[in-house]
Protein backbone atom coordinates (compact mmCIF):
# COMPACT_ATOMS: atom_id res chain seq x y z
CA UNK A 1 0.00 0.00 0.00
CA UNK A 2 1.50 3.29 -1.12
CA UNK A 3 1.28 6.30 1.19
CA UNK A 4 1.04 9.58 -0.69
CA UNK A 5 3.48 12.44 -0.20
CA UNK A 6 0.97 14.61 1.62
CA UNK A 7 0.31 11.92 4.23
CA UNK A 8 4.03 11.38 4.72
CA UNK A 9 4.58 15.11 5.20
CA UNK A 10 1.80 15.18 7.81
CA UNK A 11 3.35 12.22 9.64
CA UNK A 12 6.76 13.94 9.69
CA UNK A 13 5.18 17.18 10.95
CA UNK A 14 3.25 15.34 13.69
CA UNK A 15 6.41 13.46 14.70
CA UNK A 16 8.47 16.62 14.93
CA UNK A 17 5.77 18.44 16.92
CA UNK A 18 5.45 15.48 19.28
CA UNK A 19 9.20 15.18 19.82
CA UNK A 20 9.62 18.90 20.47
CA UNK A 21 6.70 18.87 22.90
CA UNK A 22 8.07 15.76 24.64
CA UNK A 23 11.49 17.36 25.08
CA UNK A 24 9.97 20.56 26.43
CA UNK A 25 7.79 18.66 28.92
CA UNK A 26 10.69 16.47 30.07
CA UNK A 27 12.96 19.45 30.61
CA UNK A 28 10.28 21.43 32.47
CA UNK A 29 9.09 18.67 34.83
CA UNK A 30 10.32 15.13 34.25
CA UNK A 31 7.91 13.38 36.64
CA UNK A 32 4.90 15.07 35.11
CA UNK A 33 6.21 14.41 31.60
CA UNK A 34 6.52 10.69 32.32
CA UNK A 35 2.86 10.62 33.31
CA UNK A 36 1.56 12.85 30.51
CA UNK A 37 3.59 11.20 27.74
CA UNK A 38 3.24 7.68 29.09
CA UNK A 39 6.93 6.92 28.65
CA UNK A 40 9.54 5.33 30.90
CA UNK A 41 12.41 7.21 32.52
CA UNK A 42 14.78 5.55 30.09
CA UNK A 43 12.79 6.76 27.08
CA UNK A 44 12.55 10.24 28.60
CA UNK A 45 16.33 10.29 28.97
CA UNK A 46 16.81 9.39 25.32
CA UNK A 47 14.30 12.04 24.20
CA UNK A 48 15.91 14.68 26.41
CA UNK A 49 19.36 13.97 24.96
CA UNK A 50 18.34 14.27 21.29
CA UNK A 51 19.97 17.14 19.41
CA UNK A 52 17.92 19.22 16.95
CA UNK A 53 19.41 17.35 13.99
CA UNK A 54 18.61 14.01 15.63
CA UNK A 55 15.04 15.18 16.24
CA UNK A 56 14.70 15.93 12.54
CA UNK A 57 16.12 12.54 11.55
CA UNK A 58 13.84 10.63 13.92
CA UNK A 59 10.80 12.66 12.88
CA UNK A 60 11.47 11.94 9.20
CA UNK A 61 10.50 8.29 9.53
CA UNK A 62 7.38 6.91 7.90
CA UNK A 63 5.77 5.75 11.15
CA UNK A 64 3.92 7.94 13.62
CA UNK A 65 5.95 8.31 16.85
CA UNK A 66 3.05 8.91 19.21
CA UNK A 67 0.17 6.53 19.70
CA UNK A 68 -3.05 6.28 21.65
CA UNK A 69 -2.23 4.93 25.08
CA UNK A 70 -5.62 3.37 25.60
CA UNK A 71 -8.02 1.40 23.50
CA UNK A 72 -10.73 0.90 26.07
CA UNK A 73 -14.25 1.93 25.08
CA UNK A 74 -15.06 2.86 28.69
CA UNK A 75 -12.17 5.35 28.80
CA UNK A 76 -13.22 6.92 25.51
CA UNK A 77 -16.77 7.21 26.84
CA UNK A 78 -15.54 8.92 30.01
CA UNK A 79 -13.34 11.32 28.05
CA UNK A 80 -15.93 12.27 25.45
CA UNK A 81 -19.02 12.25 27.68
CA UNK A 82 -20.63 10.01 25.07
CA UNK A 83 -24.31 9.53 25.72
CA UNK A 84 -24.52 12.03 28.58
CA UNK A 85 -26.33 14.99 27.05
CA UNK A 86 -28.23 15.97 30.21
CA UNK A 87 -25.38 15.78 32.72
CA UNK A 88 -24.22 18.73 34.78
CA UNK A 89 -20.69 20.07 34.30
CA UNK A 90 -19.61 18.68 37.68
CA UNK A 91 -20.59 15.17 36.64
CA UNK A 92 -18.69 15.50 33.35
CA UNK A 93 -15.63 16.68 35.26
CA UNK A 94 -15.93 13.67 37.56
CA UNK A 95 -16.01 11.37 34.54
CA UNK A 96 -12.86 12.97 33.12
CA UNK A 97 -11.17 12.68 36.51
CA UNK A 98 -12.14 9.01 36.66
CA UNK A 99 -10.63 8.48 33.18
CA UNK A 100 -7.41 10.19 34.30
CA UNK A 101 -7.19 7.93 37.34
CA UNK A 102 -7.71 4.84 35.20
CA UNK A 103 -5.03 5.96 32.72
CA UNK A 104 -2.61 6.73 35.56
CA UNK A 105 -3.11 3.22 36.90
CA UNK A 106 -2.31 1.76 33.51
CA UNK A 107 0.84 3.86 33.33
CA UNK A 108 1.96 2.53 36.72
CA UNK A 109 1.35 -1.03 35.49
CA UNK A 110 3.36 -0.37 32.32
CA UNK A 111 6.43 1.02 34.07
CA UNK A 112 6.26 -1.62 36.81
CA UNK A 113 6.62 -4.48 34.36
Amino acid sequence: MQIDDRTMAEIREANLSYLILAQRLIRADKAQALYRLGVTEETAGVLDALTPSQLLKVAAGNMLMCRFRFDDQMLWGLLTDHGRAGEAEGERSAHRLHASILMAGRYDEAIGS
